[in-house]
């Protein structure tokens, strides 16, 4: 798992170091070249723990008050909604794992074998989903205003359930190899670590590189080409239709997938620039790595805010989710009640007409 923890590995590997907990498949022969990295480790050490923490209980604040808005407001018979809902879900499974990320970086890993191969996988299948999601998202969308009528047949709710399920299926397909690969050993000057073990140094960097070009192709440039080509496209569907009753909807799936990718572009970056690195056969010097090291310590925390900024946006930029949350208050605070008592009739009056969906006005 941890970059941080690698430094630890190398010497340990260096020294021809082993012991019970230790496959003899890592131990190289030879001398191995060695960076320090006392500085980027210590950096992480203080910083990433409380990030952790608090990025947890965000993420479980916001996406927990979308989730129960969802169960007390809105009924899941809308291709929007269902997807909504399996988003939240991912970013929720993804929070998760922080917590025990935390925890490792405090010390060491004390949560056992089992609990290290789960949570690593949480983390990937974490965030492959919410990118899809995002992206199928944006796809339905774009088959909502570009294609209405031929969708209007096709956007039922099985549609959407299959669809969802075989996004789930992709994600823990993708994350297989952290199942596989990461273990937990004992190194010599940190205790219990869990990250990738058990296998020789080739086959360890070849899966590393293939999970890099992986999450940069399949899950990072693909979406971001596709989710340019359905904002284009609806774009001029809006300019050429002024369907102005759409633009709030837009607008608001637009500042959510802007959101995302700005947060992760940034990392995705560093992790091709990572890929490629490895791939190298020269050794790099060790001054061009702590930059690399310290850039991917900032983008990855960068990343992860993602899942407490994503329900901000449901909260403040939606009508009827603003509508749902006034109402909530109100039952808490009597004072506000009449300050929503239009809204109120007004979310009513509109699911009298149409099925709700909390991206529509």
């Amino acid at each position: 798992m941890s970059d941080e923890e690698a430094y630890y590995r190398d010497l340990l590997l260096f020294l021809n170091y082993t012991d019970d907990t230790t496959d003899s498949t890592n131990v190289v022969s030879g001398p191995a070249k060695l960076c320090s990295k006392f500085s980027v480790n210590e950096f992480g050490a203080k910083f990433i723990p409380v990030f952790y923490y608090v990025n947890f209980l965000l993420s479980y604040l916001g996406n927990g008050l979308v989730l129960f808005i969802i169960y007390k407001f809105e009924k899941l018979n809308t291709v929007t909604n269902i997807f909504l809902l399996n988003l939240v879900l991912s970013n929720i499974l993804f929070a998760s794992s922080l917590p025990f990320w935390a925890t490792y970086h405090l010390s060491e890993w004390i949560f056992g074998s089992v609990m290290c191969k789960l949570v690593s996988s949480a983390y990937f299948i974490g965030f492959y989903s919410s990118i899809l999601f995002l992206t199928l998202m944006t796809f339905d969308r774009y088959l909502a205003v570009v294609h209405a009528v031929t969708a209007a047949r096709s956007r039922k709710k099985g549609y959407a359930i299959v669809a969802s399920v075989v996004v789930w299926c992709v994600s823990v397909v993708a994350s297989v190899k952290e199942l596989i690969f990461q273990n937990v050993w004992k190194a010599p000057y940190t205790g219990w670590v869990c990250e990738e073990s058990g296998y020789s140094k080739s086959t360890l960097q070849h899966w590393r590189l293939v999970s890099y070009y992986q999450q940069f192709l399949l899950f990072f440039l693909l979406p971001l080409f596709m989710v340019m080509y359905c904002y284009i496209s609806i774009t001029v569907r809006i300019m050429s239709t002024r369907m102005k009753e759409k633009c709030r909807s837009i607008k608001l799936i637009f500042v959510i997938i802007f959101t995302f990718f700005a947060c992760w572009t940034p990392y995705n970056i560093v992790i091709l620039l990572r890929a490629m690195q490895s791939s190298r056969t020269e050794d790099t010097p060790c001054e061009d790595l702590d930059p690399l090291d310290f850039a991917l310590y900032v983008s990855r925390n960068v990343a992860y805010l993602y899942c407490c900024i994503s329900p901000v946006f449901y909260t403040f930029v939606g009508k009827k989710f603003q509508s749902h949350f006034m109402r909530l208050v109100a039952k808490k605070i009597p004072c506000l009640k009449k300050h929503i008592s239009v809204s109120s009739q007004s979310t009513r009056t509109t699911s009298q007409k149409t099925p709700i969906s909390l991206y529509e006005n």
